[in-house]
C-alpha cells in the first residue's frame, strides 16, 4: 500500500486546510486509517481515525469539534478538514493505513505533509 499526502500549507490562526491522502495498491487489506502529526520536538500523535466504512471516528481531545476526519473509499482516499486553526497544530501531519486480523497488524506510513499555521 502506498499513501500520498497533499493539502498541507501555510495559513493564518482561524484558517482552515483540507488534507488528503490517496492510497494505492493492495488497498483491499485496509481496515482503518488516520491522520497523525508530529511538532518539532515532540512525539508523534494521533490526531484522527477512522474505520474502512467510514462509521467509527476518534479524535484528539485538543482537535475535538475543529478536524473532521472523512474517506472515500470509491477514491481511496481519506481527508482531514481542519477549521479554526491555532499555532499549536502546526507540525507534520502523516497518513496511516493499517490492515489487521487476529494475529497480525501492518502499518502503512505516507511521506507527511507540513502544515504551519501562524499567529
Amino acid at each position: 500500500v502506498q499513501l500520498v499526502e497533499s493539502g498541507g500549507g501555510l495559513v493564518q490562526a482561524g484558517g482552515s486546510l483540507r488534507l488528503s491522502c490517496a492510497a494505492s495498491g493492495s488497498t483491499f487489506s485496509i481496515n482503518a486509517m488516520g491522520w497523525y502529526r508530529q511538532a518539532p520536538g515532540k512525539q508523534r500523535e494521533l490526531v484522527a481515525a477512522i474505520t474502512s466504512g467510514g462509521g467509527s471516528t476518534n479524535y484528539a481531545d485538543s482537535v475535538k469539534g475543529r478536524f473532521t476526519i472523512s474517506r472515500d473509499n470509491a477514491k481511496n482516499t481519506m481527508y482531514l478538514q481542519m477549521n479554526s486553526l491555532k499555532p499549536e497544530d502546526t507540525a507534520v501531519y502523516y497518513c496511516n493505513a493499517a490492515g489487521y486480523g487476529s494475529s497480525w497488524r501492518v502499518e502503512y506510513w505516507g511521506q507527511g505533509t507540513q502544515v504551519t499555521v501562524s499567529s
